[in-house]
């Protein structure tokens, strides 16, 4: 008689798309956020549509470069702390194994583990990778969440341009009396579908998360056109 084996459960978790996924939506977004206001207010302030156009791809450059340099420096100060931690870390389970073997067996009984067990599960831990095990359930640090600062810079970047991308080629399409309303109407759609497919991704709710960024979008796009519209000068 031949007993068969059960397959492996593999499970995939949204937590898995964390890193990427917070870095790609908020580089999109801010890219549609910014350059339609930036083409918003420019248009209101009666600009010429050359000048309009201008500004929105000088936008999306300085932008991106902006995206990926502020989250390369975020990000790599979030890096250099957990390689910080980790060094000190390592050092202390060389020095004092047998104070991080009980602190190890402690941070498992406070989760509700049998002490002995929780001492016998801490030495196993120890034994097989005792630096990943302090990582993990000491310092929160696994594989998932490790900060990644090229990963982001890059995400941001590209997510950034192509977001700044579609407010551009929508005002492409109209004169420059028509951009404002045009750029505005569909830069909402854009950050609706934005925000939902974020969500979606991430497992959230898409309702809210379409809603969130369509009210700060329009509020963005607001208030440019007001300050376009109050230091415009006549065409």
């Amino acid at each position: 008689m031949v007993v068969a084996m059960p397959r492996p459960h593999l499970e995939r978790h949204n937590v898995s798309r964390v890193g990427w996924l917070r870095a790609a939506v908020l580089g999109a977004n801010d890219g549609i956020v910014s350059t339609a206001s930036l083409i918003v207010g420019v248009a209101a302030a009666n600009a010429t549509r050359e000048a309009v156009m201008i500004a929105g791809v000088a936008g999306l450059v300085a932008g991106a470069m902006s995206m990926a340099a502020g989250e390369y420096v975020s990000v790599s100060s979030q890096s250099d702390t957990e390689r910080a931690d980790l060094t000190r870390e390592r050092g202390e389970i060389a020095s004092q194994p047998e104070f991080e073997l009980e602190e190890l067996a402690q941070i498992y009984r406070a989760r509700g583990v049998e002490p002995t067990l929780a001492r016998q599960v801490a030495e196993q831990m120890m034994a097989k990778d005792a630096l990943a095990a302090h990582a993990r359930d000491e310092l929160g640090i696994s594989d998932l969440t490790r900060a990644r600062p090229i990963q982001a810079a890059i995400t941001s970047a590209l997510t950034f341009a192509s977001g700044a991308a579609l407010p551009i080629a929508v005002a492409a399409l109209w004169q420059r009396a028509q951009m404002p309303v045009a750029v505005s109407v569909a830069s909402l759609i854009f950050l609706a579908l934005l925000g939902a497919l974020g969500a979606r991704t991430g497992g959230a709710d898409m309702t809210r998360a379409a809603l969130r960024v369509t009210f700060w979008g329009a509020l963005a796009m607001a208030l440019t056109a007001g300050v376009g519209a109050l230091f415009g000068v006549a065409a």
